[in-house]
């Protein structure tokens, strides 16, 4: 008996002590050591500029057939697929957001690494935009390492995603199951082989440039809901139009502006950059109508910059989308509906650019300020997925992530960078305590980050060099019952966040980043 216990005693021992290596493997540090800290300011106001896109656009290997239209992959409901590479197996290109098990059948329109490169003669930067719905701080990073070893003389790189929801899974969380990771290996570094060719083949074709800025707060707001209280929306559109000095040839432009780009909804199975990829073919190719030319383009590369998406901004089913030429409204999600509204978009973009109330700046100073902060992951279903291999994320210590925020200066405008979605109280003011929130606090997160950029024009971006989920309030926080606004459970962006100390910490960080830029 004592050597049945005894065996049964080490077998628990060996077991804890396996599962205990197994979590310290999982939740090791990617990059050892790695520390953003950039504080710079050029010395040259004369600025090149370049642009260029790449298409990341995953191949499908295998179709399938969804038998009972749930949109989600299951043979015992009778789900076939065509074993299109012969393998033997299904392999699924699993889209994020939304649901699990939702594989691609096919591509309806190209995504996008977009790259902009700023070349200030001793400060050089790059901006790159993916149609991805996030890329973690660990890939960044990797592709940092990457982009450096071809482009050695850039001071600073920006990885920004655009938040589409039918792109694939690069975070984990939308494979097969829920416990079941969704990143194809190879996928991953296709997209991070295209960012560093973007970049490459930007900083090839910089010019000397001067630039537009312009901006429009009020048209776009039919556009986009929140659908969380309170309604505080990131609905205005902040313009900087990129030209050639020499040839007065539009080089690009960077489109910034937040609602979530999935007005396809969750029943799409196509791999799609939704209505962002409408809007930039409609800015830089014009709006046509048969043969009739409704608005001219300008040209270049266009790049959307997703603000402040918090609190779901979002084109809900519920919400109808016109037509801005022949008045034809779209209320069903599906193709017609993202064409019109990329019209839409591209209508008001246009215009603004048109108009002559632009500010032009042919000589600038160009400031960075980016610094690597830590961030608690307090919400134990991430700290689960990253023991089970779900996510692959490093730790730099218990419960402890790499993360990072940044902004940069360019003549009148500013550009400040978060790696979440961020709820838009927290960046234009308007935060509540209300009735039934967790910790029963008043705001924490003042003053509202928008008061305190530098500036007249203010660009925002949300998912940029990592993607860390959802940014609530403090005192908005809601997990435990009674729940805030008459909710009968707890809203959806606590159940995708980091913990209830993220958005103090980022925006805290923020605002001492936009202390100490020069």
């Amino acid at each position: 008996m004592k050597k049945i216990s005894l065996y049964i005693l080490s077998t628990i021992l060996i077991l804890a002590l396996a599962a205990y290596i197994f979590s310290i493997y999982q939740f090791r540090d990617r990059h050892p050591n790695y520390w953003v800290d950039i504080d710079l300011q050029s010395s040259q106001n004369n600025l090149l500029a370049g642009f260029a896109k790449v298409d990341i656009s995953p191949t499908i290997p295998d179709t399938w057939i969804d038998v009972n239209g749930d949109f989600r992959y299951n043979p015992v409901d009778g789900d076939t697929y065509t074993d299109g590479n012969g393998n033997g197996q299904f392999d699924g290109v699993w889209l994020a957001g939304f649901h699990n098990s939702r594989p691609a059948q096919g591509v309806l329109d190209p995504l996008w690494a977009r790259a902009m490169v700023l070349d200030a003669g001793d400060v050089k930067m790059a901006l790159v935009v993916i149609d991805m719905i996030g890329f973690g701080n660990d890939e960044v990073i990797a592709t940092r390492k990457m982009i450096l070893n071809a482009n050695p003389w850039l001071d600073y790189v920006i990885i920004s995603s655009t938040h589409v929801h039918s792109s694939p899974d690069l975070m984990g969380m939308w494979g097969p199951s829920e416990y079941k990771r969704g990143v194809d290996p190879a996928y991953l570094l296709q997209v991070q082989e295209g960012i560093r060719d973007a970049v490459k083949e930007a900083f090839g074709k910089v010019r000397p440039a001067f630039f537009r800025f312009s901006e429009e707060n009020d048209k776009l707001k039919p556009l986009v809901g929140d659908s969380r209280e309170p309604q505080v929306f990131d609905a205005g559109l902040r313009l900087m139009q990129v030209i050639d000095s020499e040839s007065f040839e539009t080089l690009g432009t960077i489109m910034n502006w937040g609602n979530h780009p999935e007005t396809l909804w969750s029943q799409n199975i196509q791999v799609s950059s939704d209505f962002a990829h409408h809007w930039r073919e409609f800015v830089e190719n014009g709006i046509v109508e048969k043969d009739s030319v409704l608005l001219e383009g300008v040209g270049g590369i266009a790049i959307f910059l997703n603000g402040a998406i918090g609190g779901l901004m979002t084109t809900h089913p519920s919400m109808e989308v016109k037509d801005p030429y022949t008045n034809e409204k779209f209320l069903e999600q599906g193709l017609g509906k993202i064409i019109a509204q990329g019209r839409a978009l591209a209508k008001i973009t246009l215009e603004t650019l048109h108009d002559s109330n632009y500010v032009e700046v042919n000589r600038a100073n160009l400031s960075i300020r980016a610094e690597t902060i830590e961030l608690r992951m307090d919400n134990n279903l991430f700290h689960l997925a990253a023991y089970l291999g779900v996510f692959d994320r490093g730790f730099t210590k218990w419960k402890h992530i790499r993360s990072e925020v940044s902004a940069w200066k360019l003549g009148p405008a500013t550009f400040v960078h978060v790696p979440g979605e961020l709820y838009p109280e927290i960046l234009y003011g308007g935060i509540e305590s209300p009735t039934g929130a967790d910790f029963g606090i008043y705001p924490v997160e003042v003053p509202a980050i928008h008061t305190q950029i530098l500036g007249q024009f203010k660009f925002f971006a949300g998912m940029s060099n990592d993607m860390i989920g959802y940014i609530v309030p403090k005192s908005q926080w809601d997990e435990a019952a009674p729940f805030t606004y008459i909710n009968k459970k707890r809203p959806y962006g606590e159940v995708n966040s980091l913990g209830p100390e993220t958005a103090p910490k980022i925006h805290s960080s923020v605002l001492k980043i936009l202390q100490e830029i020069k």
